[in-house]
């Protein structure tokens, strides 16, 4: 199993386990340079692999007809003109516990997804970009930089069969990720979900998210090592490290690297001037491993703060 830190031309190379990774700070660009263009759009993942991401985090939902594709939310409705194409397909679903009304990706077949203007809700000189593949994604990354997806919703897909897990799994052993062209992670908010990817022999780190919500198990001192058996690397809230900065003992006691979410240049804490001194806080006086940032432009590289 490697971990893959990031080379100073912005693409993973192996380097043994996890455990080994180099010093150089890992930027994650969250869901592309989605301060500057509209999220897990083409344009978004190229002008990040532009600014110096070391990894662009596309979030994975699926199609009707199966397929990967990068997409935040379970449904379609807040980046894309779906409403106004198949105003007679929205439904009802129940999620996490509460009743959720959209129009839901699973129910599209790819073909239907791809015919939507996913640009335009971000700006008019958008207008026409389309909703990215997992494989489009790969292949726009391969030999520039690495991919850290995220597999969300997984109760959404919780009938299939496959299951969302084994679906993933050979989809990124057909992408080669992973491999010398493309460095790969894999994330979830999930725990079973990166037990499964364990179990079925997935050679990707695996990195446990985790909001407020779930804090009080793991920033526990005995919490790291209990993800460890299942884990190697954790992304909490970055408010959670400001409230707890002692999870950062208990992670390195227990081997993983810590990855917070997310920097944006339009929701700084109060604590912090602007975006590019909070992320430098984090990772030069907290010592974090990199983060999710919109703003790969302004990561800085040094201490001193410097892109």
């Amino acid at each position: 199993m490697s971990w893959l830190p990031p080379t100073a031309l912005g693409c993973g190379e192996p380097a043994g386990h996890l455990e080994a990774a180099g010093s150089r700070k890992i930027l994650v660009a969250h869901r592309g340079a989605s301060a500057y263009a509209p999220e897990h759009t083409a344009e978004a993942y190229e002008l990040a692999i532009r600014q110096g991401a070391d990894y662009i985090e596309p979030d994975l939902q699926m199609t009707r007809d199966g397929a990967f594709i990068c997409l935040h939310d379970p449904t379609l409705d807040r980046t894309t003109d779906v409403e106004t194409r198949f105003p007679e397909r929205r439904t009802t679903r129940s999620l996490d516990g509460e009743t959720v009304e959209g129009w839901f990706a699973v129910d599209f077949t790819l073909e239907e997804v791809k015919s939507l203007d996913a640009g335009s809700w971000f700006g008019p000189q958008f207008a026409g970009s389309r909703i990215q593949t997992l494989e489009e994604a790969v292949q726009r990354a391969r030999g520039r930089c690495g991919v850290f997806p995220e597999l969300k919703n997984p109760e959404l897909y919780a009938g299939l069969v496959p299951s969302l897990v084994a679906r993933f799994h050979a989809e990124a052993l057909r992408l080669e990720l992973g491999s010398e062209g493309v460095s790969a992670m894999v994330q979830s908010f999930s725990r079973a979900v990166l037990e499964q990817l364990r179990d079925a022999g997935s050679t990707l780190p695996r990195v446990l998210l985790f909001g407020a919500k779930e804090a009080g198990r793991w920033v526990r001192p005995e919490g790291p090592a209990e993800i460890r058996e299942f884990a190697q690397g954790i992304g909490p809230a970055r408010e959670i490290l400001l409230d707890h900065p002692e999870l950062m003992a208990h992670a390195r006691r227990a081997g993983l690297r810590v990855l917070p979410y997310t920097f944006r240049g339009g929701r700084v804490l109060e604590d912090f001037g602007d975006v590019q001194a909070e992320m430098r806080y984090f990772l030069y006086e907290l010592g974090v491993d990199g983060l999710f940032t919109d703003n790969p432009d302004l990561f800085p590289r040094n201490p001193e703060g410097s892109p």
